[in-house]
């Protein structure tokens, strides 16, 4: 191959726009590695050059012309026809993320790559970039991670290429380009589907239209007060002690409850804690609900914590997608003994009819609260090929094929009357079959940008797989995985860009759905019927967090929509809820 042969400009195009769309993390990701491998080093044994690779064409860039762009702007002889073509607020980004310092210590970074779900990843990325010899890098780029951010310069971009342990970097940009076609195939995909839900939604809203005007504002405080209590609770059949937070409403005035509190149990997500829907259950509390807040061990932000200080191997077990809903099946038999015969709790709480919501895994857990089986045939075939997927979720729900053989037919209570789930994951780990044997009224909230459990794959597909005819699905354009969630102690830091916009809007919104949605179903009230519609959903929604609602969506109308071609997408009649 010749070092100074051009690569074919059209086809770098195409890498550079696929690979520009926000599909998922792992497309981030992606981004993000292609870049430590043309940092500049100042070591012998570190990489000298990088190749990019296209079929029986290659170029060379030298590390030490790297350097010089990235510490002082200049553009040498071999970096010129690849910098050409950025614009200068481009070229200005390029060197920040070049230069940019991640404060993390290697025992993290080293505990997280030896992770299942890490491997996986590595073994994607390793496929661009390869040592010097044209094998998968996906060890050497663990070693450059590990190596700089025990380095005393830190893990930046630069800094990994100086750790990289070859004597160069080859970036096959032949699979790079199969990769963005396979993430802008997704990007075009979920475009489709979030349009037809909206057109469904504004459809929704001109067939059955809501007079709003005098309906009161649900995202605002309601008239009770309320008490806390924490209770310490140990399932000695499982070994196993949680927390869990209880908020017991308190009239104020004329308003004194006449019957016991209904119930709504939150269950958090995957590295979160209890503090995460603290306002959702303070609100709920507000409007004269119990509401009862557990801890998860083993998937909560402890663990989370655990693993990035080596005290843990894994984000979370297997066996936490059977412990999370024996949580709540027994943290429901304390509160039914407790409101026996605890003064503090007796008469104080309704346990006959149930809402569960959940976020995340925690949606997952509400999921099969409600009746939703774990589908064990779906996942096998699913994650038998998952280094052809670019569903990140996949990275937890196939942990779940190490559970020890059991039927698992005991998650399901009865005391759940109605669920919501926000951001589930649900695709392969429940599935068609799984889905479709939940009874009582759903709702699924979904994020338009969330990249860890992807709206198409995770909520809007499996949306139609539900059966139950009182079902709702929520989208929030821009909204992310992490959009709902309220900052804790215990979080770790992300940038705003994957967090997402206006995060107090966000939870706004969860406090009006999760009023609504519970206060019909639950509390059985029909002053709040009129919220559960395209209506109210819309008429609250506004910029940059605008909502879409629907109560149905056939797998014919979204199979049409996603093998619609673009033009018919964005030119088509609006269609009809």
């Amino acid at each position: 191959m010749a070092e100074n042969s051009v690569v074919k400009r059209p086809d770098l195009d195409r890498v550079i726009h696929y690979t520009r769309k926000p599909l998922n993390w792992v497309g981030i990701l992606l981004g993000f590695w292609l870049l430590p491998t043309v940092a500049p080093t100042p070591n012998a044994s570190a990489a000298e050059r990088v190749y990019l690779s296209y079929d029986i064409l290659e170029r060379s860039i030298s590390v030490d012309s790297l350097a010089a762009y990235a510490q002082q702007g200049r553009i040498k002889d071999d970096l010129a026809p690849y910098i050409q073509y950025a614009k200068p607020e481009q070229q200005a980004q390029l060197r920040n993320l070049l230069l940019r310092r991640l404060d993390v210590s290697p025992v993290p970074i080293s505990q997280f790559l030896y992770t299942p779900p890490a491997e996986i990843l590595l073994q994607r990325l390793g496929e661009v970039i390869k040592t010097d010899s044209g094998q998968t890098g996906s060890r050497a780029i663990r070693a450059a991670l590990i190596l700089a951010s025990a380095d005393r310069d830190g893990l930046t971009l630069l800094n990994v290429l100086r750790k990289f342990p070859t004597s160069s970097v080859r970036i096959d940009l032949a699979r790079a380009l199969e990769i963005a076609n396979e993430l802008s195939t997704i990007f075009d995909q979920t475009e489709k589907a979030l349009a037809l839900v909206s057109q469904q939604s504004t459809a929704a809203v001109a067939d059955s239209p809501v007079n709003l005007s005098q309906l009161p504002d649900l995202q605002q405080r309601g008239s009770f007060t309320w008490r806390k209590e924490t209770l310490k609770l140990n399932d000695t059949n499982r070994h196993r002690q949680f927390l869990a937070d209880i908020y017991l409403p308190i009239s104020s005035g004329i308003q004194q409850p006449q019957t016991p509190a209904k119930l709504i149990v939150i269950s958090h997500g995957l590295g979160s804690d209890r503090q995460t829907f603290v306002y959702l259950a303070e609100h709920l509390a507000s409007y004269g609900f119990a509401v009862a807040v557990p801890e998860h061990p083993g998937s909560n932000a402890q663990q989370l914590q655990d693993l990035l200080s080596g005290k843990a191997n894994e984000v979370s077990e297997p066996i936490e997608f059977i412990n999370r809903p024996l949580d709540i099946k027994f943290l429901l038999n304390e509160l039914t003994l407790l409101s026996q015969f605890n003064p503090a709790f007796k008469g104080k709480i309704n346990l006959r009819e149930v809402g569960m919501i959940g976020q995340s895994f925690g949606g997952y857990t509400a999921l099969v609260l409600a009746g939703a089986t774990l589908n064990f045939p779906k996942l096998q075939k699913d994650c038998a090929a998952i280094n052809n997927s670019w569903n990140t979720s996949l990275l937890l729900q196939c942990r779940a094929l190490l559970l020890p053989p059991s039927q698992y037919n005991n998650l399901r209570d009865e005391r759940i009357k109605a669920a919501i789930a926000i951001n589930p994951i649900s695709s392969s780990i429940l599935g068609p079959d799984g889905l479709s044997q939940i009874k009582i009224p759903v709702m699924f909230v979904s994020g338009s940008a969330d990249t860890v459990a992807p709206a198409l794959a995770e909520q809007i597909q499996p949306f139609t797989w539900l059966t139950t005819p009182n079902k709702y699905l929520v989208v929030m354009k821009n909204g992310t995985h992490f959009s709902t969630l309220a900052p804790t102690e215990s979080d770790l830091p992300l940038p705003e860009s994957v967090l997402g916009p206006d995060l107090a809007l966000a939870r706004s919104y969860t406090k009006a759905f999760g009023l609504a949605f519970f206060g019909f179903y639950i509390a059985n009230r029909p002053q709040y019927q009129p919220y559960l519609s395209a209506s109210y959903v819309e008429s609250i929604g506004r910029e940059p967090l605008t909502l879409s609602f629907v109560r149905s969506l056939s797998q014919i109308d979204l199979k049409a929509a996603l093998q619609r071609s673009t033009t018919q997408a964005t030119t088509s009649p609006k269609g009809t809820n």
